[in-house]
């Protein structure tokens, strides 16, 4: 049971309230929470990366008007719940999408406009990288971007004196502290997960590559401290303050938990840091974080690792494409209704065909789909074409014709996870779902635990998202108990007693997903010749 609404005004009044403000692709949200750890108060902006010069990117304008707007807004929701203002906070927390480069010089000027996650012109970057390292360097990731920047002989990178990532800069600017929590710093540059810093072999072997430039700078050098969750990663400043809150009501000095990303805070928020655990977002893109015990035998291109705000090792499975073929084909049925002048809600014609594919064959009755609107790294394709293909044997009604395109939104993800479960023997105790596909009940969580053959469950909480992850960062760090851990402190603290459903996979539906896979490998010619075929 959550605090009642006097108590509430009490925690804010008296300066106990935790603050946690994400950076997501298109929204800014901010999130304060109780002495319970439960959201009392938010506000959002929305904001839009931009193309500029072939280059995906967000303004500094945008990016302290979006965070200015979205901290008032939270603070006018206090005004109108508690008749409170802000003026103290028990701790505060930022996150960001992971990766992307913000380069300054010496006089902290931005070189060139902020690189966002989005931006794919690091390709030969992340081979070249990958192969020295003998470790998986995605696309996105800092050091991709940075190396790229070199090898392109941009004239920037000379003057080059510091190089972060969006919830960096904003702690920077709010602190002067130039540091990252581990799980975002995993995403700059490969984590030694004994040390809890960057690998120094690997930096040695990147100063090599780079000597010939004679740079100024060494790696080392430009890149922010690391810290884990639970350590305290400065206070906020009188001018911080000020950036923040621009009323003037906020006053400086509360402490700041370590910046992170959002792939970390959403393993927060979804209770999924220790061991054996892990969580899968499903919704127009798809992607599952598992939490290892071990390091994997050898790097694969299809599997990133980045940790937890803790520290621990993490495998992620990233797919580009999830449910937009399927949201394609339940307009088309909308459309098909409403040519005959029936009124039907999309939410009851969502769950009741989502509930007819359960009466379909283990295995979609021999049809076949992909879902791929665009490219697909993990099956490599470098775009994509949506198809639906059958053979006049295959058993055509409609609960298989919804399950394939169910099962499809989950292809590309299941081959990832066989490589880490197969391939790798690595054990996972359950996974927590959240997203878009799991809002019919029962239906999104017995397909994802059936194809990935590992129990599924869902909680009510987890759709409360980063800036809620951030701040219960925060919050631990100024409320956990002595050498109390992160996983501790998320089971025993924040979830204990909160109720969700887990489904186990079903032997006949793991076995039915197995051989619809083997279907859709199979069929990748097919895939191959619609994109030649059909531009």
């Amino acid at each position: 049971m959550g605090i009642t609404t006097s108590n509430e005004k009490t925690t804010i009044i008296e300066g106990r309230a935790v603050l946690g403000i994400e950076f997501g692709s298109t929204r800014i949200k901010a999130v304060l929470i109780g002495e319970d750890n439960m959201p009392i108060a938010s506000g959002s902006h929305d904001w839009e990366n931009s193309l500029i010069d072939n280059i995906w990117t967000y303004s500094l304008e945008d990016i302290w008007k979006g965070l200015q707007d979205s901290y008032q807004k939270m603070a006018e929701e206090v005004r109108q719940k508690y008749g409170a203002e802000i003026q103290k906070l028990g701790a505060i927390g930022f996150s960001g999408m992971m990766h992307g480069y913000m380069a300054f010089d010496k006089d902290d000027t931005l070189l060139v406009p902020f690189r966002t996650w989005r931006n794919t012109f690091t390709e030969q970057a992340s081979k070249e990288l990958t192969e020295l390292f003998d470790y998986n360097i995605p696309l996105r990731w800092s050091i991709s971007h940075l190396y790229q920047a070199i090898l392109r002989k941009e004239e920037h990178v000379s003057e080059v004196r510091f190089m972060t990532t969006l919830a960096g800069y904003i702690h920077w600017k709010l602190t002067g502290r130039k540091v990252l929590g581990i799980g975002e710093a995993s995403g700059v540059f490969p984590i030694d997960i004994n040390t809890k810093t960057y690998s120094d072999s690997m930096i040695r072997k990147f100063d090599e590559l780079t000597a010939s430039g004679d740079f100024s700078w060494k790696l080392a050098d430009i890149l922010p401290r690391v810290l884990v969750a639970g350590e305290e990663a400065g206070v906020l400043t009188e001018e911080g303050a000020k950036l923040l809150d621009v009323s003037g009501q906020l006053k400086p000095g509360i402490p700041l938990c370590p910046p992170e990303g959002d792939a970390g805070t959403g393993m927060v928020a979804t209770n999924s840091v220790a061991q054996r655990t892990g969580n899968v977002s499903a919704g127009t893109s798809v992607f599952a974080m598992a939490v290892l015990e071990k390091e994997l035998s050898k790097r694969y291109e299809e599997i990133d690792l980045v940790t937890t705000p803790g520290g621990s090792l993490v495998a992620m499975v990233h797919c580009n494409n999830c449910t937009s073929d399927l949201n394609a084909w339940m307009s088309l049925f909308k459309e098909f209704t409403e040519t005959f002048d029936m009124e039907i809600d999309m939410n009851r014609l969502y769950e009741t065909l989502y509930k007819k594919a359960l009466e379909g064959d283990a295995d979609c009755g021999g049809l076949l789909a992909y879902n791929y609107f665009s490219g697909e790294h993990i099956t490599h394709f470098e775009e994509g074409r949506p198809l639906f293909v059958r053979s006049p044997k295959s058993r055509f009604n409609l609960a298989n014709f919804m399950r394939v395109h169910l099962y499809t939104s989950l292809g590309a993800l299941k081959i990832g996870m066989d490589i880490l479960l197969k391939n790798e023997g690595v054990r996972l105790d359950q996974l927590l779902g959240h997203g878009g596909l799991f809002k019919t009940e029962g239906v999104g969580q017995k397909i994802m635990a059936d194809a990935i053959n590992v129990p599924v469950a869902v909680m009510e909480t987890a759709g409360e998202g980063g800036a809620w992850g951030i701040a219960l960062l925060a919050s631990y760090m100024v409320n956990k108990g002595e050498d109390e851990t992160l996983d501790e402190y998320l089971e025993h603290t924040v979830f204990a007693g909160k109720i969700g459903t887990k489904m186990d996979p079903d032997p006949q539906g793991a076995k039915g997903f197995d051989e619809f896979i083997k279907l859709y490998i199979k069929g990748f010619p097919i895939e191959r010749a619609a994109i030649d075929c059909i531009r």
